[in-house]
């Protein structure tokens, strides 16, 4: 176990979270399918969220993108996920993605979860600079960032493009150590 709070736990991804993230990608779709499409693409069966844990595993281990779970202590279901990711060695930077399912949503799981993360990183990885990209219509998002002290930066013009969609702008949030 990464960490343990009262009702949840964060942990690191491992082979025995592939069939419960597959139940919370599958569950979760219509949430997933706008901004973490590559993400429920890939975990969509059992056998490609095996092949999925098995590659964030490989990564985790290589310091190239750090995947933690989110899972509730009594059922062990999956309830979300965070990223490290983008990581950039020599400017000490790297960028949280993150998602909860829908039924976990305004539990204050995430607010918690980004600040624990972002102590670590800070921390253990030595990161200088945590970097969270959000549409303004986000609210939930922008919330979690807010409260954990990430401030404004500015607006990165068509920076990313969801599935069959137009562009987004998207609002660039940064903590420092």
């Amino acid at each position: 176990m990464f960490l343990e709070f009262e009702d949840y736990d964060i942990d690191i991804i491992h082979e025995k979270y592939a069939w419960r993230l597959c139940d919370f990608c599958v569950v979760n779709t219509e949430r997933l399918q706008r901004y973490f499409p590559k993400t429920l693409a890939q975990n969509l069966t059992p056998d490609l969220s095996k092949y999925f844990v098995d590659q964030k595993i490989k990564e985790f281990e290589a310091k190239e993108e750090f995947l933690f779970v989110l899972k509730e202590k009594e059922s062990h279901t999956l309830i979300g996920l965070i990223y490290l990711k983008e990581l950039n060695w020599k400017k000490k930077q790297g960028e949280l993605a993150y998602a909860i399912g829908y039924q976990f949503e305004g539990k204050g799981y995430m607010t918690k979860t980004v600040k624990e993360i972002s102590k670590w990183a800070f921390e253990k990885l030595q990161l200088k600079t945590l970097q969270i990209i959000v549409h303004n219509a986000n609210k939930g998002s922008i919330r979690v960032v807010e409260k954990n002290g990430f401030t404004w930066q500015k607006v990165l013009v068509a920076e990313y493009i969801p599935p069959n969609e137009s562009p987004l702008d998207m609002e660039l949030y940064e903590l420092y150590v």
